[in-house]
């Protein structure tokens, strides 16, 4: 039986020593360096390029760490029951530079917390439940345990619910795409605008595949660059020199 939430807040977290790999060198990792004097965010995961982790929970904290950032939060960890090699290749596949990656390769943190679950029915052994937690000089100050039914749940560790605990009033960042062509002075233009209102933006670049059918696919427009915030179509860059303006009109 899974542990409540009320039951590992205000607890210290486990002291583990993770076997972690820097610039291809073995390095111990201690629960006291990564927690001691800081307020940190984990989510923990059943494993690495695993469809809900790698689309959705990963992801998302990355997206959202500025915002903690500037909410007190020191660091964000993703944790699994995963050697540091599959860490290491995950977090380079996602471009997840803005989360620092802990290999729990034997389980000794989940166990630690009473979330290590039988996977074994898909091939997994033994691997973590998917939780997220704030943790305050490593005290456990609020848990978010996904419920103990059939499957793999993912409806309360998410980042969005943990930035509302955080920061009840913080505005999570929109999320800008921009399609691009290289040498293009109006792509360059629009990038520009966008990093100058602080948005940390996806481009899609120019390539055989994508050219300017499927430019006009997904925008209805054949010039470069085209621009989607929250997925509405602002258009080219004169278009989102309007949009700003009239953000701040």
């Amino acid at each position: 039986m899974l542990p409540t939430a009320a039951m590992l807040e205000q607890k210290d977290v486990p002291q583990v020593v993770f076997k972690t790999r820097l610039h291809d060198e073995w390095r111990d990792v201690s629960s006291d360096a990564l927690f001691a004097n800081k307020t940190v965010i984990v989510f923990s995961l059943p494993g690495a390029f695993t469809p809900t982790c790698s689309s959705t929970h990963l992801p998302r904290y990355n997206e959202l760490a500025a915002t903690f950032k500037e909410h007190g939060i020191d660091d964000i960890i993703c944790m699994s029951v995963n050697d540091a090699f599959v860490m290491n290749e995950w977090k380079a596949g996602q471009d997840a530079s803005h989360v620092t990656m802990i290999p729990d390769g034997n389980g000794d943190f989940a166990a630690g917390m009473g979330l290590l679950v039988d996977k074994r029915a898909l091939g997994f052994g033994m691997r973590s439940w998917r939780y997220s937690m704030l943790v305050k000089d490593g005290v456990i100050q609020k848990a978010f345990i996904e419920p103990d039914k059939e499957g793999d749940p993912f409806e309360v560790s998410d980042a969005d619910t943990m930035l509302r605990h955080v920061s009840p009033g913080a505005t999570a960042p929109q999320a800008a795409l921009i399609f691009a062509k290289p040498g293009c002075r109006h792509c360059a233009r629009a990038k520009a605008a966008l990093t100058a209102h602080g948005f940390d933006f996806a481009e899609v670049t120019m390539s055989p595949t994508i050219n300017g059918r499927a430019l006009r696919a997904v925008s209805g427009n054949s010039t470069w660059p085209q621009v989607f915030i929250d997925g509405e179509l602002i258009g080219d860059a004169d278009a989102l020199d309007a949009y700003f303006a009239a953000q701040a009109a």
